[in-house]
């Protein structure tokens, strides 16, 4: 059994890691947020130790070492912009660190990260979780046995958020990265899984509420689309009650990948302890393009752009 602490635990995505933790046979035995609206430790591990002061659950870290309690790993599932702090802290407190996305938000700080992980002998991991879906895994093997060729792919996303968004930390460029970086990072770590490195970029919206560009990959030409904003989820689907609406066309053919989320930070965890989960290297590529879509100049290239970037919201 191994020992945990949690950073980010009344965090939306808080639950998913700690169901991990517990699913995967271990427990947690200390726990940090700023708000302390944390009840749903109570259904997991309400024998853990809980702090609102970043300095105290520090030192907490530190007086377990050498103790039946030494913490095994730090899972953070804190806002992005203190990822890198969080991380650091956790190989410093002796612990492998388990980061949600974006691990980072510059490919500079991966750099940084490598050289923290050989001077601490500790490691850091992230949660890449479409490289375990099912469906995802299955497309996988189909394109690695098929010839080299160039694929199109038309990647649409869009999950609706209400004006909370905006006013918290997640709307911010300089604490979330902005949109393409929030929302997007785990579709783009996916799109270089599958069809290999960036060749080229192209962004023709980046605002608010919408993110959209071009990517030119070893093996796929690729439009993409992203938003928040419930205007752009089609009409048929906003008639039924439907917010979300994800879609990847590939050459034409709608690969379904809409369900089967729930058990997916359950396997990254399972990889984790396993000595196979992702690193460092493996994020590295999906985190420089997110960089690179949060500041190139946009494009006006009609040739390249997403169909939705057309559409009138109704």
């Amino acid at each position: 059994m191994k020992n945990f602490a949690l950073i980010g635990a009344a965090g939306y995505i808080a639950p998913r890691h700690l169901k991990a933790i517990k699913d995967t046979g271990n427990r947690l035995v200390a726990a940090l947020d700023p708000f302390d609206s944390v009840g749903i430790m109570d259904s997991y591990f309400p024998e853990a130790e809980f702090f609102t002061q970043p300095e105290l659950f520090e030192d907490y870290l530190y007086r377990l070492r050498g103790t039946p309690q030494q913490v095994d790993y730090v899972s953070i599932a804190s806002p992005n912009y203190l990822h890198n702090a969080h991380i650091r802290m956790a190989l410093r407190a002796g612990a492998d660190a388990i980061c949600e996305k974006p691990l980072v938000l510059n490919p500079e700080e991966i750099r940084e990260l490598k050289d923290l992980e050989a001077e601490t002998g500790r490691r850091v991991w992230t949660i890449l979780q479409l490289r375990t879906h099912e469906a995802l895994l299955s497309l996988h093997a189909r394109l690695q046995a098929q010839p080299p060729r160039k694929y199109q792919l038309d990647l649409t996303y869009i999950t609706s958020r209400g004006t909370w968004y905006l006013r918290s930390w997640k709307g911010r460029t300089e604490q979330s990265g902005g949109l393409a970086t929030n929302i997007g990072v785990h579709f783009f770590d996916m799109l270089t899984w599958l069809f290999g490195k960036v060749e080229q970029v192209e962004v023709h919206r980046r605002d608010d509420t919408v993110a959209s560009g071009y990517l030119e990959l070893e093996r796929a030409q690729v439009r993409w689309f992203l938003s928040i904003d419930v205007g752009y989820v089609p009409p048929a689907l906003r008639a039924q009650g439907k917010r979300t609406y994800r879609s990847m066309r590939l050459d034409g053919e709608e690969i379904e990948f809409s369900e089967g989320f729930t058990e997916l930070h359950t396997r990254v965890y399972e990889r984790t302890l396993a000595g196979q989960g992702f690193g460092l290297e493996d994020t590295y590529e999906a985190i420089a393009t997110v960089a690179w879509i949060r500041t190139l100049p946009l494009s006006d290239r009609t040739a390249t752009m997403h169909p939705f970037l057309q559409t009138v919201k109704q």
